[in-house]
């Protein structure tokens, strides 16, 4: 059927069309010419009338007009060109002749378009419910992925769908789980393997608690101090000498004996009591992180599996602590197993979900978790790390980190700082697209980037399995509320009157 034909002067990106009926924005188009078919897709649409001219300024002669000229309405728009279906979708090197049809894409061609090698079902497409929208997995995990939405637009959803199916490929999915979501989430196609939040210090470096403990660079006397008592509390803790499970208490223990040897200057107090106050402060900070009985933290993950890492009860510093050493490390691992050199620890590859991005790898702020997600985003897919950033705050999310996301998912977003935020990382996302993403409705999204030979607009799949998330029911929880307080009420009134007093 055709929709409308090419008018003007026509490039090899784009092309504009006139059309006396109303197609929708989103929707493929095919445009065949020259022995081609090219597949596009309109972005931009608006309605006039020839002669309801912007000339024209009194109300009146606008209801005059409006019935002489009844309905003659026309639709313009545009159409982005997205490549010739018969030769792998490169873009044709020759414009289409002025005058073309535009005829509306079939089913047929559409779901040859969507038929990958690895597919992952994300949902249908928006304006053909019948198209099933699959993503390419091996791109996925091998080019990075954010999901980036408002509040309320479908994100936990949609990452619900896509850890279930990514499990159907066997991957070792690694969440972040800043709210405790998905610890006992039911999977179609996998387990959830929860892991618990704590580091066995063994496994770090001197550097990674050097930081954590306030020491600066400048700081010499205080480091080495601190320096001699952590390789002497590694020591105590790979003889079995201490049967403490606190491995920062054992390092203030060492201090405390150097501080308490009559042998030690005032100087050398002075000095090793800076370094005993820090790490007191340390073990304030982070004083349920640390457990020597651990085993590390990375052999924990497991095939096939979601593994959770539950860091609902967690504050912000312990949470970056555990993201920066977990990608610190598992860059390290990666590397070792690419270049034959592995211990067997984590010698597979691994696809890591950071909920709440924008507080792991901050935009304007820097920290040790920001630094170590950039490495990953940049050096990871050489050694099998995947990363998904997901976050409903774009704009304070890292730029840089976000730019290495070659796949985009995006839902609704109505600040333009947001949308702008977004745009400037991605090279696929273009101004019109970005001026949909504020009429998207909830669990709509477009997707860009190489997991998807084309852009697209998505009606994500429902989540059939169990998790947490979504908007609680305050009004049920106010009254469920109001009836256990009746009824404490009630109960204490029946106590005092078994009593026998009288009130």
């Amino acid at each position: 059927m055709i929709i409308g034909r090419c008018i003007g002067e026509i490039s090899l990106l784009e092309v504009d069309f006139i059309s006396n009926s109303m197609p929708q924005v989103g929707e493929y188009v095919s445009i065949k010419y020259d022995g081609k078919n090219v597949l596009g897709m309109i972005e931009n649409l608006v309605r006039g009338n020839v002669a309801l001219n912007s000339e024209i300024y009194d109300v009146d002669d606008i209801e005059t007009i409006t019935k002489v000229s009844g309905n003659d309405l026309y639709v313009k728009g545009k159409v982005r060109l997205l490549g010739d279906v018969d030769d792998n979708l490169k873009l044709p090197r020759i414009p289409a002749p002025p005058g073309t049809p535009i005829t509306k894409a079939d089913d047929e061609l559409l779901k040859k378009v969507f038929n990958l090698k690895n597919p992952l079902k994300l949902g249908t497409l928006v304006n053909q419910s019948d198209v099933e929208v699959n993503v390419d997995v091996n791109s996925i995990m091998n080019r990075h992925l954010a999901i980036l939405a408002m509040t309320g637009a479908g994100k936990s959803n949609t990452v619900s769908v896509l850890i279930d199916g990514l499990l159907k490929y066997n991957a070792p999915v690694f969440v972040f789980d800043m709210h405790g979501e998905y610890v006992d989430a039911t999977f179609t196609n996998g387990e959830v393997n929860v892991i618990e939040p704590v580091i066995n210090p063994i496994y770090m470096s001197f550097s990674e608690i050097k930081n954590l403990a306030n020491i600066k660079g400048s700081a010499h006397i205080q480091e080495r101090y601190f320096r001699k008592a952590f390789n002497e509390a590694r020591e105590v803790i790979s003889s079995g000498g201490s049967s403490s499970k606190d491995f920062l208490e054992i390092i203030f223990t060492i201090l405390e004996n150097w501080y308490n040897d009559e042998n030690s200057s005032s100087n050398e107090k002075t000095k090793i009591m800076d370094v005993m106050n820090k790490v007191d402060d340390l073990r304030e900070k982070y004083e349920n992180l640390f457990n020597i009985n651990k085993g590390n933290i990375l052999g924990t993950i497991k095939i096939g599996k979601a593994n959770v890492l539950d860091l609902s009860q967690a504050d912000e510093s312990t949470a970056e602590v555990l993201v920066s050493h977990i990608m610190r490390n598992s860059l390290q691992y990666r590397k070792n197993a690419v270049h034959k050199t592995s211990n067997k620890t984590l010698d597979f590859p691994v696809f890591y979900i950071l909920e709440e991005a924008h507080i792991l790898a901050p935009n304007k702020r820097d920290s040790n978790s920001k630094f170590w997600i950039q490495r990953v985003a940049r050096e990871g897919r050489k050694f099998g790390l995947g990363l998904c950033l997901v976050s409903q705050s774009p704009k304070t999310v890292d730029h840089d980190a976000l730019s290495q996301m070659n796949n985009m998912i995006i839902l609704r977003l109505v600040e333009p700082e947001d949308q702008r935020h977004v745009q400037s990382a991605s090279e696929s996302l273009s101004g019109d697209l970005v001026k949909q993403l504020p009429s998207l409705n909830v669990g709509e999204a477009i997707l860009t980037g190489l997991m998807t030979n084309v852009p697209t607009l998505v009606k994500i799949d429902e989540f059939n399995g169990r998790r947490h998330g979504g908007d609680l029911d305050i009004v049920s929880m106010l009254d469920n509320f109001k009836e256990d307080e009746a009824e404490e009420i009630k109960k204490q009134e029946e106590y005092i009157l078994n009593l026998g007093y009288d009130y």
